[in-house]
């Protein structure tokens, strides 16, 4: 290894295996945070790309002969509001989840009405508390889609009247993971379980942005759209401090909002640059978000927003994860 100044290396040292510090905003460069391990050539070269000369490595978390990399504990916050309460609400979703008695349809309704208190009493209060006692529930709600096909059925067919980002995050969170089930069930390759909190995780950085600004009933402006932007970068920053969920989840948050032609944000991603698990979650948000009555539009029935993104949108969407979406409603 070069010589090392305070730690600092030029970047055409670098090794697979340091851990380096990005001096950029998160919105300056591809990566998912500004601090990583190399693992590959590859990042070198996308490090490269941006026109750094040098970067700061941290050699406690650099990998040094094959040792493994044990990074710091992150912060814990306080303890937040609300957590009894989210316990409780956790509780009766659980317990009405494996109700044997209770019809399908029956059970949906109930299912989909305790998550929506679960989600939004999360959102009021997303200590690290609330984030771990929601992964409960929302474990078992995967457990349920995955299990029960006729209880499903129901769920991917119900839908809230209006549109509020706790709404928005249980229906985006079941389609998503309905549509994890068809393609990953059968592989051990991808834990759905972790997947289901990503996925109605997936709009916990709106709890950043001013409501009067989501709720907005008109067209946002240039620089309110920049605003809302932000809201991907703010969930992922906010599970990475309060260290809650897998990094696959993470970038589900993150990606959300990513585009498989480049229009998307935050880092304006293309094809294979966005993971399939943000592809999925992206369909689903998008559906939900046609189908849901907005404050500047009445909400399109869902023969008619496939069809819209079908002939309208499908350059945004892996055209065959959105095909295996459709499959989901078939029966409808």
């Amino acid at each position: 290894m070069k010589q090392q100044v305070n730690n600092i290396i030029k970047v055409k040292d670098l090794t697979a295996g340091m851990y380096v510090l990005i001096p950029l905003s998160w919105h300056e460069h591809p990566f998912l945070k500004n601090h990583f391990l190399i693992k590959t050539e590859n990042d070198i070269e996308k490090i490269k790309a941006l026109g750094l000369k040098e970067v700061q490595i941290d050699p406690a978390r650099s990998i040094s002969g094959g040792a493994p990399v044990i990074p710091d504990a992150f912060p814990q916050p306080e303890p937040g509001g609300g957590t009894e309460e989210q316990k409780k609400i956790t509780d009766e979703l659980i317990t009405t989840i494996h109700d044997e008695d209770l019809p399908p349809l029956q059970k949906a309704m109930k299912v989909q009405g305790h998550s929506i208190e679960m989600m939004k009493n999360l959102l009021d209060n997303p200590s690290a508390e609330n984030i771990k006692e929601a992964k409960k529930g929302i474990s078992a709600i995967v457990s349920l889609i995955l299990n029960d096909n006729d209880t499903l059925q129901y769920l991917t067919n119900i839908t809230s009247h209006d549109y509020y980002t706790y709404t928005h995050s249980v229906e985006v969170g079941i389609l998503s993971v309905a549509l994890a089930k068809s393609l990953f069930k059968d592989s051990k390759n991808h834990d759905i379980y972790a997947l289901g909190a990503g996925f109605f995780l997936h709009d916990l950085g709106k709890v950043g942005i001013k409501k009067d600004l989501i709720n907005k009933p008109g067209r946002l402006t240039d620089d309110e759209m920049r605003e809302m932007r932000r809201h991907p970068a703010l969930g992922f920053k906010m599970l990475f401090e309060t260290n809650q969920l897998t990094e696959e989840s993470k970038t589900i948050v993150l990606q959300h909002h990513e585009r498989d032609d480049g229009t998307g944000y935050p880092k304006g991603l293309r094809g294979n640059e966005i993971h399939i698990y943000g592809r999925i979650c992206a369909i689903a948000d998008v559906y939900d978000a046609l189908t849901t009555d907005r404050p500047y539009r009445k909400k399109m029935k869902p023969f008619d927003a496939l069809k819209l993104m079908q002939d309208k949108m499908l350059n945004h969407f892996q055209a065959d994860l959105f095909e295996r979406f459709v499959l989901l409603f078939k029966s409808q």
